[in-house]
């Protein structure tokens, strides 16, 4: 039986860029081992949420939190929270792929070679395990000592994601992580995140409606910075209860 319990609870969280709020009292449970999408217009406020689960906003000058994020029951804000375990629990894949210019091996290594593994033998054992779980395997394992920056697109946002999963995160957070890519990426990517359900928490950014319909257990709605709607997925978009939400869903707005 899979633990369908709370893995990440926002609780009564405001997030303020200088003198602006960006976020208005969200308070959501993220569920463990589920996939929850959050939709909404742009500038909505998903992405800051996103970031405040991994501290990632920490590197924004002049930003201001209220109220909590715990992961595992721990507020990630508390001074008890150590940022660099946090994000090695808690993943993150951006829009934008971003692999360092090294080789595909190195990519992938990095996160254990920072954490202090020597062993050229775990190390190729990681890269493999995490190439294979990405679905990129097949497609570099005859030329791992190339430079990643020559992958196409679609294979470079796989390679980050086989990245981040390298260090055994317990939680994927992916921001958008197909709006730059082809329908074929596209879908390899829906595909990967399909895959990966059950063994990992993912929470996914994506101005796709279809896409989150398509590769989500849970999804939650936001508008202007407030949570006006968390559910399960087919609920939502076949019978939210808010307003707003079936507005958004139908196009009337947004």
């Amino acid at each position: 039986m899979t633990d369908h319990s709370a893995h990440i609870s926002a609780k009564h969280l405001n997030f303020f860029y200088g003198a602006t709020q960006a976020l208005h009292d969200v308070s959501v449970d993220l569920k463990r081992s589920r996939v929850t999408a959050f939709i909404g217009p742009s500038g909505c406020g998903k992405s800051t949420f996103l970031r405040t689960l991994n501290r990632m906003n920490d590197i924004i000058d002049d930003t201001r939190v209220e109220g909590q994020v715990l992961v595992d029951g721990l507020d990630v804000y508390s001074g008890a929270c150590n940022v660099i375990d946090l994000r090695r629990k808690i993943g993150m894949v951006f829009q934008k792929s971003n692999p360092f210019p090294k080789s595909i091996f190195d990519n992938i290594a990095y996160g254990s070679r920072i954490h202090g593994e020597k062993s050229r033998r775990v190390l190729e054992e990681v890269v493999e395990r995490s190439l294979r779980r990405s679905g990129l395997w097949d497609e570099v394992k005859d030329r791992l000592d190339h430079n990643a920056m020559g992958l196409s697109g679609g294979q470079q946002q796989r390679l980050c994601i086989a990245r981040a999963l390298a260090v055994n995160p317990e939680v994927l957070l992916m921001d958008e992580p197909a709006s730059a890519l082809d329908p074929r990426s596209t879908a390899r990517i829906e595909d990967l995140i399909s895959e990966l359900r059950g063994d990992y928490t993912i929470v996914i950014v994506t101005h796709n409606m279809q896409q989150a319909a398509r590769v989500s257990d849970e999804t939650a709605f936001f508008y202007e910075g407030k949570l006006i709607e968390v559910g399960v997925t087919k609920q939502i978009f076949t019978n939210p209860t808010e307003k707003q939400t079936e507005d958004y869903i139908t196009g009337r707005f947004g």
